[in-house]
């Protein structure tokens, strides 16, 4: 990530070297996917714009905007013409406190400000439906900033006729709307504003002048929170932590203080900063985040720091623990591999600037944010944005049991001479059914997040895939696998376009974390019955390759296609149906339809 991108960030060093900065990270070599994002402002944006382009080019986004003219967010967003010609894959919204029309006035009756308040209300509801209909694409919409006055003091927080309850009160309406919708997404700028200082963030002065809702030193803090949704929708989050121990989750080293020595728990004022980390990494665990050990330590003492009793993390807590005397890159590394995930899906967590320096020097696109004091951990962390949850299925929920099972089959792998013993001794079972709603959110989640096994590295939204499954021209599966360590979860997609005899694979991937377990070969055969099915005569596969999908590039020869075009690194391939022998000889598939 660019030096000057990471948090903290300098908000007038971003503004005045923008130009650089964007030159610089265009000349990166850094693979992106392309998106058209349209910005609909109810106040000046082109500052916003510009600081976005910036975020996203490092989080591997590369924008084409469209930019709505002054205050004309609802009238393109209604009737542009320019707007459709532009087909945006995803519209963000950015009003403010400043475009609300009405406030409840002194004579108001509760009900009178409730017809208002539903009134205001309708005027965004009206134009978020029209969007989801006519583009049927992802929707970023600004919650409102509170005033930066109170007309009747503290009364404005619960009378009916209070800005403050007003506006309360209409954000509620707004998150009752987003977790009622797919593909609707709020940014808090109510929560940005009272971080940032809500008297600074609405510094009139701006408004005036240049009409700008906000200050502008403020501007990178509000594109920056945009650009992590945007990161998040197309699959662009981190995974995991990698985390040092001593001074990092824990006061001093436990090799030299002993257990008894290191500061953790409630009996001391470090203490409780370092418990109150732990208590907040314990919470991240429990949205899917995986925590792992790269520590300089001997095993038995980091082990020992990880049992203290007044600690919130065990050992249990993380995948993998790696304690020894070896370079932490190299540790930061083997953890990659184990998890079977891109190192630049982790984030390294380590108080010693020289060992952020060795590893992000060693491992290409590594973040690792600055902890400076231990009680600025948690901010430290947590403004980077790196786990932004726009989506929050079963399986993301699960994620640390999926992989921590996945320890115990790499495992049980070295008792097994015999590779094919050893995948029926995990006794896997397979449901692989065409597209069905309670996961079609997963199916688009993994669309956006699956690099390294994904032939084509398309991307889907919710709607897209919504509408994909109930269209007849399209063959659809999503594959579950389970086994006797446990549920893996929706892990392996595929999505084929009927064409008259021949079906093209438009989306083939799967999560890494089950290669090499034969449901690619399970999938395969459930997809050529279904073909067989329909009437299609051949299947053809596209491969086109990015930096991450290499390894799949042989993947239709090794399964029995032929090549029959090539245009560089970019290869179609067919099979006949006819004749076809069912590949998968270790997987139970479907045994409960």
């Amino acid at each position: 990530m660019h030096k000057l991108l990471t948090y903290p960030f300098n908000p007038q060093t971003i503004l005045k070297k923008r130009k650089s900065i964007r030159r610089e990270l265009l000349a990166s070599a850094e693979a992106r996917i392309d998106k058209k994002i349209a910005v609909l402002g109810g106040s000046t944006t082109h500052d916003i714009i510009s600081i976005l382009e910036l975020f996203l080019l490092d989080f591997g986004i590369k924008p084409e905007f469209y930019e709505s003219e002054f205050g004309l967010y609802y009238e393109d967003a209604m009737f542009s013409e320019e707007l459709s010609a532009f087909a945006p894959d995803l519209i963000y919204i950015h009003t403010s406190r400043r475009n609300i029309a009405a406030f409840p006035a002194p004579a108001d009756t509760p009900e009178s400000a409730t017809e208002l308040l539903n009134a205001q209300y309708s005027h965004f509801e009206t134009m978020w439906e029209h969007i989801a209909e006519k583009y049927r694409c992802p929707v970023i919409q600004n919650n409102f900033e509170l005033p930066f006055y109170r007309l009747l003091g503290n009364r404005d927080a619960w009378d009916h006729r209070g800005q403050t309850n007003f506006i309360t009160r209409l954000n509620t309406k707004l998150y009752e709307y987003a977790a009622a919708h797919q593909d609707f997404y709020i940014n808090d700028i109510n929560y940005l504003s009272a971080d940032y200082g809500l008297l600074q963030w609405s510094d009139p002065f701006y408004w005036h002048m240049y009409k700008y809702c906000l200050n502008l030193d403020a501007v990178p803090a509000l594109s920056y929170n945009v650009a992590c949704i945007i990161k998040s929708i197309y699959g662009k989050n981190k995974k995991a932590l990698v985390l040092d121990l001593d001074n990092t989750l824990w006061g001093g080293v436990v090799g030299d203080d002993g257990v008894d020595g290191i500061e953790i728990g409630r009996e001391t004022s470090m203490g409780q900063v370092y418990s109150e980390f732990q208590d907040y990494l314990k919470e991240l665990r429990g949205y899917g985040v995986m925590l792992n050990v790269d520590s300089k330590n001997d095993e038995e003492n980091a082990l020992a720091g990880l049992n203290h009793p007044e600690g919130s993390l065990r050992p249990e807590d993380f995948i993998s623990i790696k304690a020894n005397w070896d370079p932490k890159d190299l540790n930061f590394t083997a953890i990659a591999q184990e998890l079977n995930i891109l190192p630049e899906s982790m984030v390294f967590i380590d108080d010693n600037p020289a060992e952020r320096a060795i590893v992000t020097a060693q491992v290409p696109g590594v973040s690792a944010p600055v902890m400076d004091a231990p009680e600025h951990y948690i901010t430290a962390l947590d403004r980077c944005g790196f786990f932004e949850a726009t989506k929050l299925s079963k399986d993301d929920l699960s994620r640390n049991e999926m992989y921590r099972a996945n320890a115990q089959r790499a495992e049980l792998q070295k008792s097994f001479a015999n590779y094919e013993e050893y995948l029926l001794s995990l006794e896997m079972r397979a449901r692989i059914r065409p597209f069905e709603p309670v996961y079609i959110a997963r199916i688009a989640q993994l669309t956006n997040k699956s690099n390294q096994f994904n032939l084509t590295t398309r991307r889907f939204t919710e709607s897209e895939m919504q509408e994909i499954s109930g269209d007849n021209s399209y063959i659809t599966l999503y594959g579950r696998l389970t086994d006797k360590f446990g549920d893996n979860g929706v892990i392996s997609v595929v999505l084929g376009r009927k064409e008259g005899d021949t079906l093209h694979i438009e989306l083939w991937l799967m999560s890494c974390r089950v290669l090499k377990r034969s449901m690619e070969h399970a999938m395969l055969d459930q997809l050529v019955h279904r073909a067989q099915r329909d009437g299609v005569k051949k299947l053809r596969g596209y491969y086109y390759k990015t930096q991450k999908n290499g390894m799949v590039k042989d993947f239709y020869k090794d399964f029995g296609f032929e090549l029959i075009s090539s245009d560089g690194d970019d290869t179609v391939w067919e099979l006949p149906v006819a004749g076809y022998t069912d590949k998968n000889k270790v997987i139970r598939v479907n045994e409960d339809e």
